[in-house]
């Protein structure tokens, strides 16, 4: 597991970034900083300005959710599946997920204020970038 995620660190840090974060291209949200996109992600946060915004997750051990939850939630996953439990006796529930990437962008195309991400080879001009790691 360690192996793995040294490795998405070594190849973002070496060809920069590998992943983008995407959201509709109707959102009136242009960017967003790591901190913003964590807290969605965490529930913390359920809007950008008047927009209503709804993270999307890939399912399980996917290497890009892993990536993601490294670079950009800053959690490992046991730390990120205590933090769940203890949000679900609170009354809240972790993004919704996905089964792949293109699922999350066909997401995202179609339903305004969902984020997920994505490859960055996948990012087109169909979906607005606001983040990329």
């Amino acid at each position: 597991m360690k192996t793995i995620i040294l490795f998405f660190i070594f190849v973002s840090t070496v060809f920069g970034a590998q992943y983008s974060i995407i959201i509709s291209k109707k959102a009136a949200v242009s960017a967003l900083s790591a901190d913003q996109i964590r807290d969605i992600y965490l529930q913390k946060r359920h809007s950008v300005g008047d927009q209503k915004i709804i993270p999307l997750n890939l399912v399980g051990q996917d290497p890009s959710r892993i990536a993601f939850e490294n670079a950009v939630i800053g959690m490992g996953r046991d730390r990120l599946n205590a933090y769940w439990v203890k949000q679900h006796f609170q009354g809240n529930s972790p993004p919704i997920t996905q089964p792949s990437h293109e699922s999350i962008k066909a997401f995202v195309q179609n339903v305004e204020g969902s984020i997920g991400y994505v490859p960055s080879s996948m990012a087109d001009a169909s979906v607005k970038v606001i983040y990329e790691f």
